[in-house]
């Protein structure tokens, strides 16, 4: 912190593994050379957030306790490491939290308290027409809808621009009201393509309006046949299959189309919603992954798992956050989606955001003010 500032941290810690949070003091930790450190105003949840506290030993099973969680976050930049020159003292920000990560595993990167050391490269300004609690619902979304479409691991898509000229191919969102379809739909127009996804219709409007040419009704007996109609006379630039049942569905009608046949899979085969079981979610993660292996081969078809905060180690990263970004929300040619939706004022408000959104919530992301 500079020197005239002496602040006091405190964080939501998850002091054991499947523990609930409990607010106490947390060290304030100086930036590396290419951090930031933001002092957060708005932090969002996403399902990530509680996968972690009930099912942490299967899922991020290399993660250290106590830990702080959480990565999305927006507020005000308060210092800077010594290599960063785009950011200073008193910037309003918008940035990925990395703290749980394999190659990271650092309270102090958590967003869950009121001071976060974050990478430069995974940060945006934001306009002062935007506030911290709208801010707070982009990076994860973002970051992983980015990975998705732009990473050459994965499709490999050209990077969006102000202006893109049309691609002459279509891109598959399966799952487009969820917080990376919103944000991959919004991506990938914005980079030239043809956007075709699925949603409930009560959410075929707002998806219309993102961009997306064509909107289906994921719960039509025929939704596999009419999309696979539908590209039958376009290129396929790919598919990202977002929620239950996204990637089967995806593989089998990547699999009756021509183009390239990737299918970017950013959900697990597991659910958490109605209790862990070690042995279940072990038998049903592994027999899951090995059932879509296999279809996608028998198919010709590709497929391989998003982890959202690998734009960090690429030129994605920088692509997203530093070059189209802060432009395109200051024009408004970017909106910050889903919806937020504030379930509390408090560090202590966490636990109930986390439960509430474990038991559902729909085209909304739910934010809690700091």
């Amino acid at each position: 912190m500079p020197p005239t500032a002496q602040p006091t941290n405190t964080a939501a810690w998850i002091r054991t593994r499947n523990g609930a949070f409990e607010v106490g003091p947390a060290p304030c930790t100086p930036p590396g050379p290419d951090q930031i450190v933001v002092r957060n105003h708005a932090v969002a949840v996403n399902p990530l957030d509680w996968v972690i506290q009930v099912a942490g030993r299967v899922a991020y099973s290399w993660l250290t306790y106590p830990a702080v969680v959480g990565a999305d976050l927006a507020g005000e930049v308060v210092e800077t490491g010594s290599a960063v020159t785009r950011f200073r003292a008193g910037d309003r920000v918008l940035a990925l939290a990395v703290g749980t990560d394999r190659d990271v595993d650092s309270p102090a990167q958590g967003a869950f308290q009121q001071y976060t050391v974050v990478p430069e490269v995974l940060a945006a300004p934001i306009p002062a027409s935007l506030s911290y609690r709208d801010a707070a619902v982009l990076p994860l979304g973002l970051s992983t809808a980015a990975c998705s479409l732009f990473q050459t691991t994965h499709l490999g898509l050209r990077l969006p621009v102000a202006g893109a000229p049309p691609a002459g191919a279509t891109v598959l969102i399966w799952g487009g009201s969820t917080s990376v379809g919103v944000n991959a739909i919004q991506l990938a127009v914005a980079a030239g393509y043809d956007v075709i996804t699925t949603a409930s219709p009560r959410n075929a409007g707002l998806l219309t309006d993102l961009g997306a040419s064509r909107v289906c009704d994921y719960r039509s007996p025929t939704v596999e046949a009419d999309i696979i109609e539908t590209l039958s006379d376009r290129t396929p630039a790919g598919a990202v299959a977002i929620g239950l049942g996204a990637a089967p569905a995806c593989i089998r009608i990547a699999g009756a189309s021509r183009g390239n046949r990737f299918v970017s899979v950013a959900t697990a085969p597991v659910t958490f919603e109605n209790g862990f079981s070690l042995p279940r979610t072990l038998t049903g993660m592994v027999g899951g992954v090995l059932r879509w292996q296999l279809a996608a081969r028998r198919r010709g078809v590709r497929m391989k798992f998003v982890f959202g905060s690998d734009v960090k180690k690429n030129d994605v990263g920088p692509a997203i956050f530093r070059d189209f970004l802060p432009a395109a929300l200051a024009e408004g040619r970017y909106r910050p989606l889903p919806r937020a939706s504030v379930v509390g004022t408090s560090l202590a408000g966490l636990q109930k955001a986390l439960d509430q959104q474990r038991r559902g919530v729909s085209a909304t992301k739910l934010v809690v003010e700091l």
